[in-house]
């Protein structure tokens, strides 16, 4: 497939063209392959930065987080002294603060789905848009448009829309229409689609094991209907899609029908270009993910992810050797000139249709005043309390407990209820425990409240010598039950599990302290998940068990206020919450 610069998503016209041609043709062999390279900078200095730019000929760069005034001086430089315009792009999965942490939050996408608003959608994309723009960015790693179809998902459980794939479109085109409004370029995220499989790519392999007619159905609608609408770019997600390279290639072997989209022509180009006609710009996801580095050597993955059809490759490792093996890949042919120039003028044509080549270099980014005006604003801070109201579900509902007050419940007991410590969730959540907040709530409203201590807790506060016999011995922790009956009205359990290679509750080998509530019929007992939406699995037996997507302080917030019936549940499940179980019902 040639790419048509007069087409969508690009719509140029002829000097805009003009420009691209003459780009290309201007650059050297280097400036060529290095415009194929996207940088995670490990630094924000201007001597590190120009440098970068100086010896690699970056075609642009998604940065590591900081702070608006940091990331706006960062932006301005780079802009300042690339010979060619950046593409500079943030991960606004959630809000604004996926372009500068002291951005809006305004929701994860299930949160957002569980409003049943679609305008909450198109919020989050504006306000993503203006505060991304106002410190210098112009493309977005989002939305996440995978289909969370498997519940033991760890990666995507709270980061993508929804289920059904109708919801997955609506919220998407909302999602862009509100981020292009401040000429942001989405890139919609992971192809062919996660949510499927139930390892995470960055430390597994994870097909998509759906047969070509159910991926027609379900994933090909979705980035379809996104395909009409003009998206502009997608990120290519390092998940294979067995049946259409068999499709494709009846005689493939099994190696090759588990290649991730990637490195896979048969996906990026046979059904990405070629079959579904799309003609913007692909970029890969990270390159250090293990669902890539497993396929094949680095020194053959670089040039064989742009010959399959990737225009973008997403982070050095060593900047010299990743920038050497693909030069390499392009003098042995694995790239061929035709392959080069097809990425080079998808990348420039995406360029030029944000504008970034009729502005110059000084003028891609507001001044610092006006962009520093648009950050955290308190009207966009709103938005994220009203989707907090209206997206906290009610899932489970058997003892029909709400309202509590002071007067029938006074005495709570509140347990942390965790997960394995550690993986990719652990370093994008906040680990902070969620009882703290929730004890200072509701002792405001009258309540007596108790931090339940688990036996481990205690004993890693003994001296060393005496931890040995106390662990031998935490069997013995088991209280009578009549400790809890006589001492609680209401005991509440705070879920916060980070996804690691799962995101299934850890219990502590202390069972029948209360950890693990499995006292549900001998005190009224409330479960509150504020990550996954799919703890039911672990806690089948809970009558009262509410999915609150996130611990941020208006949720709780918002939790208490629906536990003492002030607000109405509102939320509606996007995703199985029972998780396609019988016992999880009753």
């Amino acid at each position: 497939m040639k790419v048509d610069l007069t087409a969508k998503p690009y719509n140029l016209d002829a000097e805009s063209i003009k420009w691209v041609e003459n780009t290309i043709e201007s650059m050297t062999d280097e400036e060529k392959i290095g415009q194929l390279f996207i940088n995670m900078g490990s630094s924000r200095t201007e001597e590190y930065l120009t440098g970068v730019l100086n010896d690699y000929h970056i075609g642009g760069v998604r940065y590591n987080p900081g702070k608006s005034d940091e990331v706006y001086e960062q932006n301005r430089i780079l802009q300042e002294n690339s010979k060619i315009p950046l593409l500079i792009a943030a991960n606004t999965e959630m809000g604004g603060n996926g372009a500068s942490t002291d951005g809006t939050y305004i929701g994860n996408e299930v949160k957002i789905a569980a409003t049943n608003d679609p305008k909450y959608a198109y919020e989050m994309g504006r306000v993503s848009g203006v505060e991304a723009a106002a410190i210098g960015c112009n493309w977005s790693f989002a939305p996440i448009v995978d289909l969370l179809r498997n519940w033991r998902n760890p990666i995507i459980s709270t980061r993508t829309w929804s289920a059904d794939v109708d919801q997955t479109i609506e919220l998407s085109l909302e999602y862009m229409r509100g981020i292009q409004e401040s000429g942001i370029a989405p890139a919609a995220k992971h192809f062919p689609g996660d949510g499927i499989d139930e390892r995470d790519q960055h430390l597994s392999f994870a097909p998509n094991h759906y047969s070509v007619e159910e991926w027609d159905a379900t994933f090909g609608k979705v980035y379809g209907s996104l395909f009409d609408a003009g998206l502009p770019s997608i990120m290519a997600g390092h998940i294979s899609l067995p049946s259409y390279v068999r499709h494709f290639n009846p005689e493939a072997t099994v190696q090759e029908a588990n290649l991730p989209a990637t490195l896979s022509k048969y996906i990026l180009t046979d059904l990405l270009r070629d079959r579904m006609g799309f003609n913007g710009l692909v970029v890969t996801d990270a390159s250090h993910m293990v669902a890539l580095t497993g396929a094949m050597k680095r020194k053959d993955m670089l040039p064989v992810s742009i010959a399959a059809g990737s225009d973008l490759f997403l982070f050095f490792n060593d900047p010299d050797e990743d920038f050497q093996w693909m030069m390499d890949g392009y003098k042995n042919g694995v790239i061929t000139e035709e392959r080069l120039k097809e990425a080079l003028t998808r990348i420039l044509g995406t360029k030029a249709a944000l504008g970034l080549h009729k502005k110059a270099k000084t003028e891609l980014l507001p001044s610092k005043e006006e962009a520093m005006a648009k950050i955290g604003l308190p009207e966009n801070k709103k938005i994220a309390e009203e989707v907090a109201d209206k997206a906290i579900t009610l899932v489970k509902n058997k003892e029909n407990i709400f309202p509590i007050s002071p007067e029938d419940k006074k005495r709570i007991l509140l347990v942390d209820v965790k997960g394995t410590q550690g993986g990719f969730g652990a370093m994008i959540g906040d680990n902070v425990r969620p009882s703290a907040k929730m004890k200072e709530l509701l002792e405001a409203e009258g309540f007596e409240v108790t931090i339940w201590e688990a036996a481990e807790e205690k004993i890693m506060k003994m001296p060393e010598e005496e931890r040995k016999a106390a662990l031998a011995n935490v069997y013995a922790q088991k209280r009578p039950i009549a400790e809890l009956t006589e001492n609680y009205d209401l005991i509440i359990n705070l879920a916060i599990v980070n996804p690691n290679t799962d995101q299934r509750i850890q219990w502590p080998a202390s069972k029948g302290t209360p950890d693990i509530p499995f006292y549900v019929h001998e005190v009224p007992t409330i479960f509150v998940s504020l990550q996954s939406p799919f703890h039911l699995a672990d806690v089948p037996q809970v009558q009262t068990y509410i999915n609150a997507y996130d611990n941020k302080d208006f949720t709780m917030k918002a939790l208490v206020d629906k536990f003492l019936g002030r607000s109405e549940f509102k939320g509606v499940s996007p995703v199985d919450a029972f998780c396609g179980f019988e016992d999880t019902c009753y």
